[in-house]
């Protein structure tokens, strides 16, 4: 998908730039493509509580057949985008390149783990990028470091399409209880962590102005402009790339009112990609509070959650099972599915999701992998970190490996 022109360097000079990018970000724009992003921890089979070096990983990836483009987060997590394309295309395209990565790296003694927080590792930054440098002081420890190092997810990309206020509605009042189905991450240090998704955890625990969810009920683009005013100021861009944290607290509405050295709209466009809301839009929909997925799974993920943003049926039934848990972001990630009212919501996504993929040209082998994770996680309550908790729990082998095990090969708790 193709990202927002950056506005170079004219001044800013009141509110009315945040606005007219804000507008931009919602312009509708036809079409239904989706998109993926895919982010892996990588680990040592031999020597699972050992970090892999990011330049190991890059040294073992294979040439992708679906075109996806590789990508490594600081913590050395690997990231695979998938092409934007209709369902069938963007998943059958992304799952060679997942499939090519995984063989690659199998044969290297390395494995993709598909789990939102590091059940094994404590954080340690690899890249020493200057915008990573500033980013990590700004944010301090202990969710700072977590969050750049510790955490993978599923980004899920979605076309505007011709009613932008719409899919964003529903990406946004859906996520409490898709966080609650996919939820993934309920261990650190091979132990609990008293959270089924731990990953939405850590994200919680960081700047509220960047990470809370963005108001829907008011004009999106309206609701998007204040958010980016009202977030504190990350990082200011320095000459040769440098990048200079702001530890003062200061807002984007603060540094428009101030007289000297005023935002440009390159500034703004920036700031934009230093929030990181539950949904944020770029010109399409990013969904972003999904954790990591196995190796098998995360096609289950990316294809229920755009046939409820996309299908009119699915959206009007999703939405209305859903209005019960409105707002309940940290319930659905302390709980997942054990929560009663969130897996009763879920059941009624996932049945709608079902009758909608056909339409949505999914093929009988996605339809089928839909309805078993149904079966296996929504109807009994128990989101996939339930099972990772189940075998942390038991005695043998190591609390530890034994997660990483499932997680890594599917062997369990997958299609």
């Amino acid at each position: 998908m193709t990202g927002l022109a950056t506005g170079g360097e004219t001044l800013l000079r009141d509110g009315s730039g945040v606005e007219e990018y804000a507008a931009e970000c919602f312009r509708a724009r036809p079409g239904s493509r989706v998109g993926a992003e895919l982010e892996f921890l990588v680990f040592d089979r031999a020597a699972p509580a050992r970090h892999v070096p990011a330049a190991a990983v890059a040294e073992a990836l294979p040439p992708l057949p679906g075109g996806s483009r590789v990508t490594f987060e600081p913590g050395g997590q690997v990231e695979l985008s998938g092409p934007a394309a209709s369902l069938p295309e963007a998943i059958d395209r992304l799952a060679a390149d997942v499939r090519a990565v995984s063989l690659a790296l199998g044969e290297a003694g390395l494995v993709l783990a598909g789990v939102g927080l590091d059940p094994v590792r404590p954080a340690v930054r690899q890249s020493r990028e200057p915008r990573y440098e500033a980013m990590a002081e700004y944010l301090g420890p202990p969710c700072g470091p977590l969050m750049m190092c510790s955490t993978a997810s599923v980004q899920v990309n979605v076309d505007l399409g011709a009613d932008p206020a719409a899919r964003w509605e529903r990406a946004c009042r859906l996520g409490p209880v898709l966080t609650a189905a996919f939820a993934n991450s309920p261990l650190r240090s091979g132990a609990p962590c008293g959270w089924m998704s731990g990953r939405q955890a850590v994200w919680a625990g960081l700047d509220p102005t960047r990470t809370s969810p963005v108001p829907v009920d008011r004009d999106p683009a309206a609701a998007w402009a204040a958010y980016l005013l009202d977030a504190r100021v990350m990082l200011r861009r320095g000459p040769g790339g440098r990048f200079r944290a702001v530890r003062d607290g200061s807002t984007f509405r603060d540094w428009l009112a101030s007289p000297h050295a005023p935002p440009t709209a390159g500034d703004l466009a920036y700031h934009a990609t230093t929030v990181f809301p539950p949904v944020r839009p770029r010109g399409w929909l990013e969904v972003r509070y999904l954790d990591a997925q196995p190796v098998r799974m995360w096609p289950v993920c990316v294809a229920v959650t755009y046939a409820l943003v996309v299908d009119d049926r699915a959206a009007d039934a999703a939405l209305a099972a859903a209005e019960p848990c409105a707002g309940l972001w940290e319930r659905a990630a302390r709980l997942g599915l054990a929560d009663p009212e969130l897996r009763r919501a879920a059941e009624a996504c996932f049945l709608a999701a079902l009758a909608a993929l056909p339409r949505l040209g999914a093929s009988a082998a996605l339809v089928g992998a839909v309805a078993a994770f149904a079966d296996r996680h929504v109807t009994p309550g128990r989101s996939p970190a339930a099972y990772l908790l189940e075998l942390a729990r038991r005695p043998e082998p190591s609390p530890a490996v034994r997660p990483l095990d499932i997680s890594w090969e599917g062997r369990a708790w997958t299609m």
